[in-house]
């Protein structure tokens, strides 16, 4: 893992997270943190879990757990760009190539990547983890 800093392709140092994909430094718009990403997974995890239950009850979710969290992710990303985790948080998935909509493909991707978790846990400099970086994603806080 790198961190900001540390030398880019081109030989310059990079001062903030995203500099050299033109991502601002601080705002809406900068690259959302890992911190405030963990918590909006977490988030939507619990609301996986709690649709799961509805569906299950008397009995617990288990995996069903997971199918709704699959289900929820790939829509949310691929129609409006983020998760209800990333909506209570303020934050957003886009593009890396700044075109509006993720689209269904690319979020299919990025959430099938996620299962895994190694590619979530890995990052580069620009806090772009391995699935991000696959689907050609960047999460950006909106506020």
């Amino acid at each position: 893992m790198l961190s900001p800093g540390d030398d880019s392709n081109d030989g310059t140092q990079q001062r903030w997270r995203g500099e050299r994909h033109g991502f601002p430094e601080k705002g809406p718009g900068s690259i959302a943190s890992i911190g405030r990403r963990t918590f909006a997974i977490l988030v939507d995890f619990l609301l996986s879990a709690g649709v799961a239950a509805v569906f299950t009850q008397p009995d617990l979710p288990k995996n069903w757990s997971l199918l709704a969290w699959f289900v929820i992710t790939v829509v949310a990303v691929a129609f409006f760009g983020f998760t209800p985790g990333h909506a209570l948080l303020g934050l957003r998935v886009a593009r890396i190539d700044g075109k509006t909509f993720v689209h269904l493909p690319r979020a299919l991707l990025r959430t099938v990547l996620i299962f895994p978790l190694i590619p979530a846990l890995v990052w580069d400099s620009d806090g772009r983890c391995l699935h991000d970086k696959a689907a050609g994603t960047v999460v950006i806080k909106v506020r």
